[in-house]
């Protein structure tokens, strides 16, 4: 006697929606500006604006940088809105923060890409884990986006989900 085995999720209509997929594959590239300052305190406006006048950017090309500063000074807007002048173009993506906001922001801008109707009255799973980091800003990301239009919100795989969200019909 021959048993036919059945593919239940497969035939569930359960759409899944692997975050991985946005995770741009360019380096992550940290820029603290704490070594440009006049004895670890001090930005001195003439010194900074030859460091960026000499600094080698195409180390960045087609990166994604995080522009921050690790030292305990104040430092003035405006030495942000040069360093940024100079990643224009170079850069791929370059944000103020650490890498976790980096990340976050990143993320930010390729959920972004998601068509909601797309996922109108679907029930679909947000893949949970996989090879490569995806920061929990995105699963909220993502469920910002898709709460309002699915019928069913899940988290983890699509054989062994935690639910999150069902309209109620």
């Amino acid at each position: 006697m021959e048993e036919n085995i059945i593919n239940r999720v497969a035939g569930s209509g359960i759409l899944t929606l692997n975050l991985e997929e946005y995770r741009h594959p360019g380096p992550r590239i940290e820029l603290d500006i704490k070594d440009t300052l006049f004895m670890g305190q001090i930005l001195r406006e003439k010194d900074f604006r030859d460091w960026i006048k000499n600094h080698d950017w195409e180390q960045y090309r087609d990166a994604n940088v995080a522009i921050f500063c690790s030292a305990d000074a104040i430092i003035p807007t405006w030495a942000y809105m040069l360093i940024a002048s100079r990643l224009t173009g170079i850069a791929h993506h370059f944000v103020f923060g650490n890498t976790a906001t980096l990340e976050t922001s990143l993320f930010q801008k390729a959920l972004s890409a998601i068509h909601p109707e797309d996922f109108q009255d679907k029930r679909v799973v947000i893949k949970g884990c996989g090879d490569l980091p995806v920061p929990e800003s995105a699963y909220v990301e993502a469920s910002r986006l898709l709460l309002p239009v699915v019928k069913t919100l899940m988290f983890g795989e699509p054989c062994s989900t935690v639910p999150v969200f069902k309209r109620a019909d």
